[in-house]
């Protein structure tokens, strides 16, 4: 499956690169920044980040993962909203009377 589309990555080439990398260090800290210059490659528009993260994620092994790609929690368990309030999208506001 295709990642990212401005530079052709797909889900494939993100855990080749996270194996070898691996391969190469059991030690290293892996970024998405290190798995694009690992592919010669660099971020263009960003849309991709979520998916890049999640695919990342996914991988066997990534190992303990930096806080970026840690899913975010409440104490409760549930996913936090980047410390934005409920209803910051316009689109959830409720509509003027």
């Amino acid at each position: 499956m295709i990642v990212c589309h401005c530079t052709q990555i797909s889900d494939h080439d993100i855990r080749a690169a996270i194996d070898w990398m691996r391969a190469a260090d059991p030690r290293t800290i892996i970024t998405p920044g290190k798995i694009y210059h690992a592919l010669g490659k660099r971020a263009d528009c960003g849309g991709c980040m979520p998916l890049f993260l999640d695919t990342m994620r996914q991988s066997d092994s990534l190992g303990i993962a930096p806080p970026i790609l840690r899913a975010k929690t409440t104490s409760a368990g549930e996913p936090t909203h980047e410390g934005r309030r409920q209803g910051h999208r316009v689109s959830k506001r409720r509509a003027a009377v």
